[in-house]
């Protein structure tokens, strides 16, 4: 199956031989990846930043809805009030 330095895999040439990489292409890789851990760094910071404004925002409905829920509680104007006696009227025969 090999057929010297080249092999043929899934219809693709395959060079065996490895070659040194030049300076220009290191330096080149490094700032890839400089800039991708950059965008990684910065992607990361605004997911933190959107959990703690979720969680923020979420307290504060959580808070105003218990507060509400806690006033609504101690109103007593409607236990105070008492229905009126029905008046019997009569039949006129």
């Amino acid at each position: 199956m090999s057929s010297g330095p080249e092999q043929q895999q899934h219809g693709l040439k395959i060079d065996d031989t490895t070659r040194k990489l030049k300076k220009s292409e290191i330096d080149f890789m490094r700032l890839i990846e400089q800039q991708n851990l950059q965008r990684v760094q910065k992607l990361q910071r605004q997911r933190r930043n959107s959990k703690i404004t979720a969680l923020a925002l979420g307290g504060t409905v959580l808070g105003i809805y218990l507060y509400s829920m806690y006033s609504v509680k101690q109103e007593r104007f409607l236990d105070d009030f008492e229905e009126p006696l029905k008046v019997e009227v009569p039949d006129k025969q």
